[in-house]
């Protein structure tokens, strides 16, 4: 695929660029409490800006049913981006209609504009063809070239990423090109031993790349909520911890691929327990106590690795040359229950191998818990797109960018 170097070599000038980003942020109200996704494209942005392009930023936030919606509007995103990038960033309240095009149309060399979300055009996400080519022919009229950076939504086959780069010359910006090195790393010139570690509340989220990762990886360390399907697996009482009971045929078939390929499986010892699940909001004690993973209390719910689980976790971690990370170890957002997540990172830090954070909660979590995020090899900013990836999937949006 192309990217944006050699679009810049060619000369952006005058030119409408459109810039598919990713600019999901999470919101409490209108204030963003995590502007990574932001600052992950601010190098692409500035580059173009810089080389006089005529930068048109769209991204989707959140799930809008297809309609305007107020609560997922990308303003606070835009002027997010105007700070980070020190000027001003124009903002058309809609994506397609009248004031996109006379946003787009304002605009002068060097400056950037933020068009209102994506989403909330059906076409956006259409599983119609011609719906969503419809809503691309519509888009394609706002640019002249197109360059995509939207690396948390590549893996999605929308308007904006799959059907938009076949109607404009298109190229991969510096966040895809460097995402895309990175998960070539993971798996075609992986550094051994490699060592996965696999967090989240549900194990069916994450089955199909624990089947991929049964044949490449040396190690898997499974924790969070998906843990307690295979501590159930394995016989043991999880007391009111999140269950996927349905699963547990498919866990069992793994834990047995694992023994017969030499693959590390490793499972939580010890177990943070509380009554129920914790008030996130305030933070209030949760009468947590850490017990044994094989026996956790019938009236108790395991909510975090315990630190017995986290000292194994970072010993399995030490000798690493490679690293996977993909998933909190438990409800990290509340102290009680945020140990076993810090052991991980921590862990990571102290290793020398090449570390790569997947996306998501794990991205989140790092910056919520005071972690230097650029002290880990990588940080990735599409946790769904990664784990697709590592799947082996083909990801629409890295194939409309293939010439």
């Amino acid at each position: 695929m192309k990217t944006i170097d050699e679009l810049l070599a060619e000369g952006v000038a005058g030119k409408r660029v459109f810039v598919r980003a990713d600019l999901n942020v999470p919101l409490s109200g209108t204030t963003i409490t995590d502007d990574g996704r932001i600052r992950a494209v601010l190098p692409t942005v500035k580059a173009l800006a810089d080389a006089g392009a005529r930068v048109v930023v769209a991204s989707h936030l959140g799930r809008p049913k297809g309609a305007p919606d107020p609560a997922f509007s990308l303003a606070p995103a835009a002027a997010r981006l105007g700070e980070l990038l020190d000027a001003p960033v124009e903002f058309a309240t809609d994506t397609v209609g009248e004031s996109a095009t006379a946003t787009v149309a304002g605009l002068a060399d060097g400056q950037v504009a933020v068009v209102e979300n994506l989403r909330f055009n059906a076409g956006e996400t259409s599983k119609d063809d011609a719906e969503r080519g419809a809503f691309a022919d519509q888009l394609a009229a706002l640019a002249d070239v197109y360059v995509g950076d939207g690396f948390g939504a590549v893996h999605r086959k929308h308007a904006s990423v799959f059907d938009l780069p076949a109607r404009l010359p298109h190229y991969a910006g510096h966040l895809i090109a460097t995402e895309v090195g990175v998960l070539t790393k993971l798996t075609d010139d992986v550094k051994r031993p490699y060592v996965v570690v696999l967090g989240g509340a549900k194990v069916s989220d994450k089955l199909a790349v624990i089947d991929e990762l049964l044949g490449k990886a040396d190690r898997i360390l499974i924790g969070g909520g998906m843990a307690f399907t295979f501590l159930k697996a394995k016989g043991h009482e999880v007391g009111a911890s999140l269950l996927q009971e349905d699963q547990i045929p498919a866990v069992l078939e793994y834990i047995e691929r694992a023994e017969k390929t030499g693959v590390e499986l490793v499972l939580p010892v010890d177990a943070v327990v509380a009554p129920a699940f914790p008030d996130l909001k305030t933070k209030a004690p949760a009468d947590s106590t850490t017990v044994a993973a094989d026996h956790i209390p019938a009236d108790r719910m395991g909510l975090d690795i315990g630190p017995a689980s986290g000292k194994l976790y970072a010993s399995k971690i030490t000798d690493a040359a490679t690293v996977f990370w993909n998933g909190p170890m438990g409800v990290f957002e509340h102290p009680e229950f945020a140990e076993g997540t810090k052991a991980v990172a921590q862990a990571l830090l102290d290793s020398s191998a090449f570390t790569v954070v997947g996306g998501g909660d794990s991205a989140a979590a790092v910056r919520t818990l005071g972690f230097d995020e650029n002290a880990f090899g990588h940080i990735s900013t599409g946790g769904g797109a990664s784990l697709e990836y590592l799947e082996g999937k083909t990801l629409p949006g890295l194939a409309a960018l293939e010439d």
